[in-house]
């Protein structure tokens, strides 16, 4: 009795998901699938891509941008260069959110390797929310493969609001087809 009630609720939900494919300067396709209201823009520039996914309703206060370009070499060919270079990049966040320093976490992928940090700002911290506003971020990278790296912001007023929550699932649960040489 329960199997078919939870396989009809894992259709619903799966029914109320929003995917969203952007090409790969021909490496193949990054697809991202999303659960809630979002609007999702993609642009192709040359040598790289983006993905904004923003809310459609206005009491949402959250954003996500992901930036793919596609290096000549491949300086991240290890998990350790890549994790130092996230934290490297976000020692001047760092220094002015709560955490105070930025610690290196890493993305739960499918497909590729990453790791953001989060930070907290010390400033906004205890007060109401402000549209446009957030009070945390992550930002992290991505290597997808040795020509594609992912640049990843998140940006929200709370690490567990669903919100967030969507965004980051949406990060994590991208799939990358490469393209059959």
């Amino acid at each position: 009795m329960f199997r078919p009630l939870l396989f009809l609720l894992g259709l619903v939900s799966v029914a109320g998901a929003q995917s969203e494919t952007l090409e790969l300067s021909g490496r193949g396709q990054l697809s991202l699938f999303l659960l809630g209201d979002w609007k999702i823009d993609t642009a192709q520039f040359r040598g790289q891509g983006s993905i904004s996914i923003t809310p459609l309703k206005e009491s949402v206060n959250a954003a996500c941008n992901v930036t793919v370009t596609y290096p000549e070499t491949d300086s991240f060919d290890t998990k350790a260069r890549l994790k130092l270079r996230v934290e490297a990049d976000g020692y001047s966040i760092a220094e002015s959110s709560v955490e105070g320093k930025a610690y290196g976490r890493e993305f739960s992928l499918r497909d590729g390797y990453g790791f953001y940090c989060n930070f907290t700002d010390r400033d906004l911290r205890g007060r109401p929310a402000q549209k446009g506003n957030y009070k945390v971020m992550s930002v992290g990278r991505i290597r997808l493969a040795a020509d594609i790296l992912i640049e990843v912001q998140i940006m929200a007023d709370s690490f567990t609001e669903d919100a967030y929550q969507q965004l980051l699932g949406a990060i994590e649960g991208m799939e990358f087809k490469p393209r059959r040489r």
